[in-house]
């Protein structure tokens, strides 16, 4: 099951190796005509219009777009915490059905429990799904090792920043070792040089392990950082109008990108697209 139904822009310069390059093989995760309604005594909501969306392996996609035009509905569905009126999804070409174990989810609010230890939270998604005690911290302790926690693993998660926090968050989501990590507005309750300094950790995960990763933003400067593609969504009804290549090098820096012509480039046809324009890119 493979298709691609979006239109795609790139910009002017030559595409490069991203570091973690996005297989040219079948897609990893897919979702095709997704449909979802909203009815509330005021209104009918259409949150998804007949989005699809293809997502290839190693890829960074961040779905981009204004309040209320379906992005989170969208990945909420895509990991089974939202049911569709309509439409398929699948992850390795497979059908799925309810949440799947091979994704992860990340939260804009983390929900930290207080009472258990950095590490007992980080290891909360492998105690869901069975993994023996032993296991499941040494797997949390490899993660919390990565995002720069290890020497918070006994602390318990109220005494860290809202910056660790959400490493907490994120941690807990790489231990259980997803195929494709989902990331619905991670950072958007940090301040400005938090935020920066996670999405410089986040790209360098990314790096590292290869992870497929599909991030929800509001942020345009944020998604072109970060992503190889951006997917630009517009409300009422919610849908999916375009895909943008950000063929940007790698590595990346918020510097350099933010000074990058291209980048500058991107950032304008994006506002100008998701404000009902018609900008071009050359």
């Amino acid at each position: 099951m493979t298709y691609d139904t979006q239109n795609t822009k790139t910009g002017g310069s030559t595409a490069v190796d991203s570091g973690v390059a996005a297989s040219s093989s079948r897609p990893i995760l897919e979702v095709k005509d997704m449909c979802k309604t909203f009815i509330t005594k005021e209104r009918t909501i259409v949150a998804l219009d007949h989005v699809s969306l293809s997502v290839k392996p190693g890829e960074f996609i961040s779905l981009v777009g204004p309040s209320g035009c379906g992005k989170t509905t969208l990945l909420r569905i895509i990991d089974g915490l939202e049911k569709a009126d309509a439409g398929l999804r699948a992850l390795d070409g497979v059908p799925l059905d309810g949440v799947s174990q091979e994704m992860a989810y990340v939260f804009q609010d983390i929900n930290l429990l207080p009472w258990r230890s950095v590490l007992e939270n980080a290891a909360l998604g492998l105690e869901a799904r069975g993994v023996n005690k032993k296991d499941r911290h040494e797997r949390a302790m490899e993660v919390l090792e990565m995002v720069g926690l290890a020497s918070f693993a006994s602390a318990p998660p109220y005494t860290l920043s809202g910056g660790m926090q959400q490493r907490v968050g994120v941690a807990r989501a790489l231990a259980v070792r997803p195929k494709v990590l989902l990331m619905d507005e991670p950072f958007g309750q940090l301040d400005n040089f938090t935020r920066e300094a996670l999405q410089i950790e986040i790209a360098n995960l990314w790096a590292k392990l290869g992870t497929t990763i599909v991030f929800v933003t509001h942020d345009v400067d944020e998604a072109i950082f970060l992503s190889d593609r951006i997917a630009l969504f517009q409300p009422n009804p919610g849908r999916l109008t375009e895909i943008v290549d950000v063929d940007l090098p790698r590595p990346r820096t918020d510097y350099d990108v933010r000074a990058h012509p291209h980048a500058i480039e991107f950032r304008s046809y994006i506002m100008s697209h998701l404000r009902g324009g018609k900008g071009t890119l050359e």
